[in-house]
């Protein structure tokens, strides 16, 4: 079914509600594991509606914030669904109470229920009315950031549209781009400090109610940390600081000896070469129609795949006016499909799109066919990561379709740009950790905590006075510090896996594939360290992975330098 004819309703709350109590209890009288398995399976199918209405709405209005019908009804649910936490969290703990749980384990895996127990660490009915405030408060910003409507050139843009203007071959535009994006977040000052002021105090006060020392534990819990503890990815973050900035600050030098200039600036971190970025050939249509060559070529798998994407019209890629900013993929499990949402903007990131959120997409593609418990087929957001990182890279040979003549540009840029990444990634999860250890700081205090992490991981950046950025605002850009706190570092370490399946590609890729569909098949039927070691690569939390699998990829960049 194509996406436009997927008839939404609004959830009937009560309903589901009610239906939740007598499943419990249909859980508590089973007399046997297999009753109780059969209890769980309408138990997802249930989830499975609510999480397919919702997503609809939610998909709908980022699309179009202006659309009023899906805003009411986004937040509508926005409210609705914590609501709906206390009788789910009921069930799950029925289902971890039972008599059963060791047959039950072998049925439905038992990953399943290390991940109730993590969860039910993270919830209290107390703390729905904060749940549903922070619901409203990210919204919110979303739609703030959505409202943007730029002065620039004599055309009104998004900050999405922006973009080609930051990769300009000319210097003085490229710094009037960020001047004006800066324009819209300095006008916006105030609204931008308060959002996120309250969403600190809120997450804050969350975690107290529940317990924890701050909110940096209870991120943790919502982000599925099941192998791992904050003090590892503070580790993971020193061998980052260690072992790479190093080398990205050489991978920068290189780049301002390519531009040609000596004072490298802020202004100049989005060109990479002197005659222009590499950017794809072609229309928007023309891309997406290269990106099913591609994956029709890639694989039996991805052929599937891709001609159910196109065939439902999965896609809303194009930026336009009121459409929210970034891209993301997610699933509609009732009609067994992902979809994945972009903002095209002329640069290379529109080709990034259709490897990185179609490399979730596949992964959900997959694992809709391998695993049957639904909770399970996701890992967490570091295994999804890899999943959309590496098919970056494992798409390599298909490059061509979108550069012609700017391949090798492309792929240099993006070995770069993914090792230049990470410290990036690493950075944005530093400055939340100190944030939310701190949650007294002032707007000023926050922006001062950014500038000084600035220094650690990107030692070259130079801001020359820039509105917003040199302020150390910045971070009000990454939708995530406001959206989806301490995401970001899922991305750190898929990277680093990514570029582990990048040094077996160079060395055999069928190798490489069958690797990476064995990750996939996998779903989130392990934890992401026993995810990377069951394909017999790496942790990057492993002492010396960092080093060794960056080092080798910064050593491929050099072998293959193009001006």
């Amino acid at each position: 079914m194509k996406f436009s004819e997927m008839p939404y309703t609004r959830p009937d709350y009560a309903a589901i509600s009610e239906k939740l109590d007598k499943l419990t209890q249909q859980l508590r009288d089973a007399g046997s594991a297999e009753d109780q398995t059969a209890v769980y399976r309408e138990y997802e199918t249930l989830i499975s509606h609510l999480s397919t209405q919702t997503t609809l709405a939610y998909v709908r209005h980022t699309v179009d914030t202006n659309d009023k019908f899906y805003e009411e009804e986004n937040d509508y649910n926005d409210q609705q669904t914590p609501l709906m936490e206390e009788k789910v969290k009921t069930f799950q703990k029925a289902l971890m109470d039972s008599p059963f749980r060791g047959e039950l384990e072998n049925l439905l895996g038992s990953l399943l229920f290390e991940n109730m127990e993590l969860e039910m660490k993270g919830f209290s009915p107390e703390i729905v009315p904060l749940m549903q405030e922070e619901n409203k408060l990210a919204s919110d910003y979303q739609k703030l950031y959505a409202s943007a409507q730029i002065p620039f050139m004599g055309k009104t843009v998004t900050v999405a549209q922006l973009g080609p203007y930051k990769e300009s071959t000319d210097r003085a535009t490229r710094r009037a781009a960020l001047e004006a994006e800066g324009s819209f977040f300095d006008q916006h000052r105030e609204e931008f400090d308060q959002l996120f002021d309250k969403l600190v105090k809120n997450r804050t006060e969350q975690a107290k109610k529940l317990g924890f020392e701050s909110f940096v534990e209870l991120g943790a819990i919502r982000r599925q940390r099941n192998c791992y503890t904050p003090a590892d990815v503070a580790s993971f973050r020193q061998q980052v600081v260690r072992d790479l900035v190093p080398l990205t600050v050489k991978i920068k030098e290189r780049r301002a000896k390519r531009l040609g200039i000596s004072d490298f600036k802020f202004y100049d971190n989005g060109l990479n070469f002197k005659d222009g970025s590499a950017t794809p050939q072609g229309t928007p249509e023309e891309i997406l129609a290269a990106g099913q060559t591609m994956y029709e070529e890639l694989s039996p798998e991805t052929r599937d795949f891709i001609h159910l994407m196109f065939e439902n019209d999965l896609f809303d890629v194009l930026a336009k006016e009121g459409k929210a900013p970034g891209g993301y993929c997610t699933g509609l499990p009732d009609y067994g499909c992902p979809f994945i949402f972009s903002n095209f903007n002329g640069t290379s990131g529109d080709v990034d799109v259709l490897t990185h959120e179609a490399g979730h997409a596949f992964a959900d593609f997959i694992a809709t066919e391998t695993v049957k418990t639904h909770a399970l087929r996701c890992p967490s957001m570091e295994g999804a990561e890899t999943h959309s990182m590496s098919m970056e890279f494992l798409t390599e040979p298909w490059h061509h379709l979108f550069f012609g003549d700017m391949t090798e540009k492309y792929e240099l840029s993006h070995a770069e740009d993914a090792l230049l990444f990470i410290p990036y990634g690493c950075l944005v999860d530093h400055f939340q950790e100190e944030v939310y250890r701190h949650p007294e700081m002032t707007p000023e205090e926050r922006n001062q905590t950014w500038l000084k992490l600035e220094k650690l991981y990107r030692p070259y950046i130079d801001f020359d006075n820039l509105p917003f950025y040199s302020r150390g605002a910045g971070w009000q850009r990454q939708l995530h510090i406001y959206l989806y706190p301490f995401y970001y570092i899922d991305y750190c370490m898929a990277q680093v896996m990514s570029l582990q399946y990048f040094a077996l590609s160079l060395q055999d890729r069928d190798a490489a594939w069958k690797k990476y569909m064995a990750f996939l098949r996998l779903g989130g039927t392990k934890t992401f360290v026993d995810l990377a070691h069951s394909v017999d690569l790496r942790s990057p939390i492993d002492e010396g992975c960092v080093k060794d699998v960056c080092q080798a990829a910064f050593q491929w960049t050099e072998e293959h330098l193009v001006e």
